[in-house]
């Protein structure tokens, strides 16, 4: 099984496909590394040799940020804007959407399920004034 920046690539896949297990990794970058590596995109991880594996792991750590390298550095961007009191630094302190989007409708990942205002209210007064009659 190959471990590569910490993580166990799938050994039935192909490891251009496996490299995207990877965060931080996706399709291009995972071809890119394997031309550089020259290893061929069909073989299947768990027919890599050892050199193979240690040349693609060695290509990955000179190259590339992944994994918890990469999250910390992203949480420290945001972390950053949120301090700087910028724009995109209160987006995402206020759990919105930060490139532009609009959020009168659609912006459900970001929002959460819909909450039904007022309609509550409503249905109280009508409970209370058939008590009443």
């Amino acid at each position: 099984m190959a471990r590569i920046g910490g993580v166990d690539l799938p050994k039935d896949k192909r490891i251009e496909t496996a490299l995207t297990y990877l965060y931080g990794i996706g399709l291009t970058l995972s071809q890119k590394i394997l031309q550089e590596a020259e290893v061929s995109p069909d073989t299947r991880v768990k027919n890599l040799t050892e050199e193979e594996v240690n040349k693609i792991k060695g290509i990955v750590q000179r190259d590339y940020q992944v994994e918890g390298a990469l999250r910390r550095e992203i949480a420290n961007n945001i972390k950053r804007l949120i301090e700087a009191g910028a724009y995109r630094g209160i987006r995402h302190k206020r759990n919105l959407p930060v490139r532009g989007q609009r959020t009168r409708t659609n912006a459900r990942t970001k929002r959460g399920a819909r909450r039904t205002v007022g309609a509550v209210k409503a249905k109280e007064e009508t409970k209370t004034a058939e008590k009443g009659a």
